[in-house]
């Protein structure tokens, strides 16, 4: 049976989490290096038991290539700020979505250049107009349904005619 940890406790261990909260967004996503695990909504909580740190993580999918490379990321950062053991518990339900990305991750990706999602997730299907992030034209084709990653459409503008990423509702 768990215990719920008193005041005084709770008190205590809140400035650690805002620590390990703010070290965590600084793990960038190694294919889109302009966007945090945080940004991306993968890290699903940060909690203290008996044997150490948890963090709860969820790849953007379950085959996610990076997901081994950004465990030991994690882990790494938060023992060089002095917190350990670090456990990370992979969380694949409920599955990622795009809807998890904050606002401000949106707009990065379309100054990196990628088109960012659009609608939510339980509306997944190919949008009929997306914004071209370089001219914000909404004249753009479909080119193909998978682009650099998995998770990216490859479009073109028919305005000023260049190729861009379009990041898939999931």
């Amino acid at each position: 049976m768990q215990q719920t940890p008193d005041t005084q406790t709770l008190n205590l261990v809140a400035p650690e989490i805002r620590r390990i909260w703010n070290s965590l967004a600084t793990i960038s996503d190694p294919e889109i290096p302009v966007l945090t695990i945080t940004d991306l909504g993968m890290v699903r909580s940060v909690r203290q038991q008996e044997d150490g740190w948890h963090i709860g993580f969820t790849p953007t999918y379950s085959g996610c290539p990076a997901t081994e490379f950004l465990i030991t990321a994690i882990k790494q950062v938060l023992s060089g700020q002095g917190f350990s053991p670090v456990q990370v518990d992979v969380q694949l339900h409920p599955a990622w979505t795009t809807d998890w990305m904050t606002s401000s991750a949106r707009e990065r990706l379309r100054e990196y250049g990628i088109s960012p999602p659009q609608g939510h997730s339980c509306h997944a299907i190919v949008p009929e107009q997306v914004c071209c992030p370089r001219c914000g034209s909404e004249h753009t084709g479909l080119i193909s349904e998978f682009g650099s990653t998995a998770c990216k459409a490859l479009y073109r503008c028919n305005s000023c005619r260049e190729p861009f990423d379009y990041f898939k509702c999931i």
